[in-house]
């Protein structure tokens, strides 16, 4: 049977950078893995990102969105069908940061993935520097991804204070127990700087598992409040992006954004930005798409487009 791990996180918590390292860790062990981003928006920035991995002991995959709920689970595992046909000695699992983690055991608890797949680990990111003003949705889908994770990494943490560790955990128990999760979180924690990880910290965490902790869901709830709002060919330049961003999270009248990310090109060179409220990250790369990506809660995309093309 095929190994499938699941690494899941909050948006902006750095599930690809991650993954991109996890990965490398099982190429070098000649192993062929096959990664799928299943992600509910219609552009998946993402894949770009790991473009790098992509060769003859990497594959890359994806589930777009542009869909309701029910026809997004239906791609899921059908591309999941698909990929359980390709030989892959492991399969790697990168969803939106607003992703049910109850969706993946269903998926592959169902015939015939149930002969084909076998659970190996669930892994939560969490950034070391947690946003800790979450909104009530945000805390219910923290606990869904921590309810189920047989390891939760913190990345960033060589940026983040002991202080701000210490309130990221506190944060974590609390929406733990906002759920009524009884789990204790202390046991499955690691802050490792991710530069300094070794081979044998990666042993670690590829059998890390998962666990079936229950826990109470928000009744009448779902992601219907969230929204990823695309914006294909604006005009972006490197001067003033930041500040912009800095605008839109904030100011509420633009929404709760937590994460704004995207491509541009400028002077024929293409840079990858990627932010959050607490971090900026401007990088160049060999290859681009236009997109202004901006995801939160309650949205207002004509204001936001204001703000971009001002």
């Amino acid at each position: 049977m095929i190994k499938v791990d699941l690494i899941t996180g909050f948006l902006g918590s750095g599930k690809t950078t991650f993954l991109k390292k996890y990965a490398k860790y099982f190429m070098e062990q000649g192993m062929r893995i096959g990664i799928l981003e299943n992600d509910y928006g219609a552009v998946n920035v993402d894949m770009l990102l790991l473009n790098e991995l992509r060769g003859e002991k990497c594959e890359l995959e994806m589930v777009a969105g542009g869909c309701d709920a029910d026809c997004h689970r239906r791609r899921f595992k059908t591309k999941l069908i698909s990929m359980g046909m390709s030989g892959y000695d492991r399969v790697i699992i990168e969803p939106s940061g607003i992703f049910d983690v109850d969706e993946f055991f269903d998926s592959l608890r169902d015939e015939p993935l149930d002969r084909w797949y076998e659970i190996g680990n669930v892994i939560t990111i969490v950034d070391a520097k947690l946003d800790t003003s979450l909104s009530d949705d945000s805390q219910f889908f923290l606990a869904s991804q921590i309810a189920n994770a047989g390891i939760i990494l913190l990345s960033r943490s060589q940026l983040a204070s002991d202080e701000q560790i210490k309130d990221t955990l506190s944060h974590l128990k609390a929406a733990a127990e906002k759920a009524n999760l009884s789990k204790n979180i202390d046991d499955i924690i690691f802050t490792k700087d991710w530069n300094k990880i070794t081979s044998s910290d990666f042993d670690m965490i590829s059998n890390s598992g998962y666990s079936t902790h229950s826990y109470i869901k928000k009744l009448g709830t779902d992601d219907t409040d969230y929204k990823t709002v695309y914006f294909l060919e604006l005009p972006i330049i490197k001067e003033g992006l930041k500040e912009k961003i800095n605008t839109l999270m904030n100011d509420l009248s633009f929404g709760k954004i937590h994460r704004a990310k995207g491509f541009f090109k400028e002077n024929d060179t293409w840079y990858q930005f990627n932010a959050t409220k607490e971090d900026f990250e401007l990088t160049e790369m060999p290859v681009g798409q236009e997109v202004f990506i901006v995801i939160g809660e309650n949205l207002n995309e004509q204001l936001i487009k204001e703000q971009l093309i001002k």
